[in-house]
């Protein structure tokens, strides 16, 4: 069982920076890939960006690469992911998830648990 808290949600204005964080328990952290994920009403869930157990391969949605960066320190269980240049267009709920499907998987359904969220809004 891993249960996740995002934290560094709040209001920037359009090109602004925040860094998300979504802390771990248990002691398993660097058995999981962690995925980011948004969703804003009425839409489905998006992913976002997914880093591999050790870190070193990562993945991003098109619309946020070059912007976001997503880490991992697996000895603080915990992951980041810092958004850059932000846009109104990435204003959502984001959440993290820890997954054992692949080794940066970008589908919800291969993730195990979610955090529950922290929104973020990007002011025009």
């Amino acid at each position: 069982q891993v249960q996740l808290v995002e934290s560094g949600g709040g209001l920037v204005q359009a090109g602004g920076s925040l860094r998300l964080s979504c802390a771990a328990s248990g002691r398993t952290f660097s058995s999981y890939a962690m995925g980011w994920f948004r969703q804003a009403p009425g839409t489905e869930r998006e992913f976002v960006a997914a880093v591999s157990r050790g870190g070193g391969n990562t993945r991003y949605v098109d619309s946020v690469k070059g912007r976001f960066t997503i880490s991992r320190d697996n000895a603080k269980n915990t992951v980041y992911l810092q958004m850059n240049s932000l846009k109104p267009e990435d204003t959502s709920v984001y959440y993290c998830a820890a997954g054992t499907s692949g080794v940066t998987p970008a589908r919800p359904s291969d993730y195990d648990y979610w955090g529950q969220g922290t929104q973020v809004t990007v002011s025009s």
